[in-house]
């Protein structure tokens, strides 16, 4: 199988390269390799490499960058999905978007399952939903993943900055009524070669690893697993004000993965223990 990457040179297109089965051929192309939000270069780069699948990750992630310039946001995750998946049916292929929680307003209190209603309130957001809507309206092998709260190497991660902040000070504060599932990249990629082997169904599927907690939570056990003394203690969003907001619970469904595969990612703390391994034994960008 031979699978194409856009946003190879991010943290999900690192993972991916290191993920790979051997039975896939893949083609990585970074940001300075291809702009999506040109057409005519995208269908051009796409087509001619012939894949049997895109996994399109390049996209504008900084959620408070979006927040500032939301034109510029839906033109790279709106209108640039758009020109990939095009460009991956012009070239008889399939093609898998990755999309995130923040397509819900978070006011829910239990896991979002793929049909649950959307209604962003970032315009990271709304560029992410604008993008699920170009892929879907195009028909063929399209698959939408949703996945949530990514950290690992190839770029700026949650754990990467705790790390740095608590060798750096004694004490840390950090959001406690936020939720979501904290995911490995390497997990995630490894998840998203299964569900093309699998020839899924084309639509949304959810893929974030088992459990949940809190973005304070997931900083104590960063820290403890680190072996750091550092003090973390609980805030609310309304004290660590951002330019966008987040949603308040974001945590996914992973039943309709759980179904196809006969299981899903591991728990978030078997994520963050690899990670931390990996990076004790230099296999992954230090902080």
């Amino acid at each position: 199988m031979r699978v194409l990457v856009t946003g190879g040179g991010g943290i999900l297109g690192t993972a991916l390269r290191r993920a790979r089965p051997g039975a896939v051929e893949l083609v990585s192309l970074r940001r300075a390799d291809l702009d999506v939000t040109d057409r005519a270069a995208t269908l051009s780069a796409i087509v001619g490499a012939r894949p049997d699948w895109v996994i399109h990750a390049a996209a504008m992630t900084d959620v408070d960058h979006c927040e500032q310039e939301p034109e510029r946001a839906l033109a790279v995750n709106g209108a640039g999905t758009a020109n990939v998946v095009d460009a991956a049916i012009a070239a008889g292929g399939g093609c898998l978007y990755l999309s995130s929680d923040y397509v819900f307003d978070g006011r829910g209190t239990r896991p979002y399952d793929e049909f649950a209603p959307t209604g962003p309130l970032s315009a990271y957001g709304r560029s992410k939903l604008a993008g699920e809507r170009e892929a879907l309206a195009r028909g063929g092998r399209v698959l939408v993943v949703r996945t949530q709260w990514v950290f690992g190497a190839g770029g700026k991660n949650f754990v990467d900055t705790i790390l740095k902040a608590a060798s750096e000070r004694p004490s840390l504060k950090v959001v406690a009524d936020q939720r979501g599932c904290p995911t490995w990249s390497f997990h995630l990629a490894a998840a998203l070669y299964e569900l093309l082997a699998a020839n899924v169904a084309p639509g949304i599927w959810h893929v974030s690893a088992a459990g949940e907690a809190s973005w304070h939570e997931f900083a104590c056990a960063i820290v403890a697993a680190a072996g750091r003394a550092t003090a973390v203690a609980p805030c609310t969003t309304a004290e660590y004000p951002r330019p966008a907001p987040r949603p308040g619970f974001g945590v996914l469904s992973k039943s309709k993965l759980r179904a196809a595969l006969g299981h899903e990612l591991p728990p978030w703390e078997e994520g963050l223990k690899g990670y931390l391994a990996a990076l004790a034994k230099g296999r992954e960008i230090k902080p």
